[in-house]
């Protein structure tokens, strides 16, 4: 098991804010202790713009720029569970956006790729991904809903917007007895594992 160093980021600070982010996800269920100790460790704040640092670590969404949004760390983590994620795996996230979901993957799996439409948002990611010095991710610009082909197959497929329904594509690019982790549904949406 690959174990998250939860000190890895200290000089960021925010450290007790992001513990009592994980101590919320520990009431509200969540019980993965690779998971606690990834959002333990890495810094959301880096990865939200300045006017929404102060709330990086409330359990809401954040806006991100470019009419995106952030889930909430507790939203985030339930998927993250339901990908039953094990250490050798190569998971695909689609719609990376900030590059938060990609980080706390990286603490987790072998592999991640990302991918993201919004251009500016796959510079700022990888950026900030760099600087924490994250090796074990890739992403790229495109659209999430076709996948990434050049890199499948997928352990798991993690999708963070909702379509109206599950893309074909995506399924074509998962292994034999992989997960996809998906919201569906253009008004009400509903969480779905495949």
């Amino acid at each position: 098991m690959k174990k998250s160093p939860v000190n890895k980021y200290s000089q960021y600070g925010k450290f007790t804010k992001r513990q009592k982010m994980t101590e919320t996800l520990r009431y509200y269920g969540i019980r993965d202790p690779r998971i606690l100790s990834a959002f333990l460790a890495i810094p959301r704040h880096r990865f939200v713009p300045p006017d929404e640092q102060d709330r990086a670590y409330a359990d809401t969404p954040l806006h991100i720029g470019f009419g995106q949004t952030i889930s909430q760390p507790y939203v985030i983590a339930f998927m993250l569970e339901a990908l039953d994620l094990q250490s050798h795996h190569h998971i695909l996230e689609v719609g990376s956006g900030c590059g938060y979901v990609t980080a706390l993957l990286s603490m987790l799996v072998k592999r991640v790729t990302g991918i993201e439409l919004e251009k500016n948002l796959v510079s700022r990611s990888r950026s900030i991904l760099k600087e924490l010095d994250i090796k074990n991710v890739k992403i790229v610009h495109g659209d999430g809903y076709k996948g990434f082909e050049p890199n499948a197959p997928y352990d798991g497929i993690l999708v963070s917007a909702a379509p109206d329904e599950v893309p074909e594509k995506l399924f074509q690019q998962l292994k034999d007895g992989g997960s996809l982790v998906i919201p569906v549904g253009k008004y009400a949406q509903m969480l779905k594992k495949i």
